[in-house]
């Protein structure tokens, strides 16, 4: 029985990413002035969806070469 650490770590990032991009979407926009406008929230959200679905999909690649 071997155990993939790309499952959970994938499946957190996406799940933070997502949450991350909530707030970005909806959050308030005053927030964002102290950052030159920039919507830090939506962007850094999208990078750690992005990476926790590339790290699920090599989970799932990498299991389906084992069997």
């Amino acid at each position: 029985m071997s155990f993939d650490l790309r499952i959970p770590v994938g499946l957190m990032f996406t799940l933070f990413g997502l949450i991350l991009v909530g707030v970005g979407l909806f959050g308030d926009p005053a927030l964002y002035q102290q950052s030159l406008n920039i919507n830090m929230n939506l962007w850094w959200g999208l990078v750690m969806t992005i990476f926790g679905l590339l790290m699920l999909f090599f989970a799932w690649r990498g299991g389906r070469k084992n069997t």
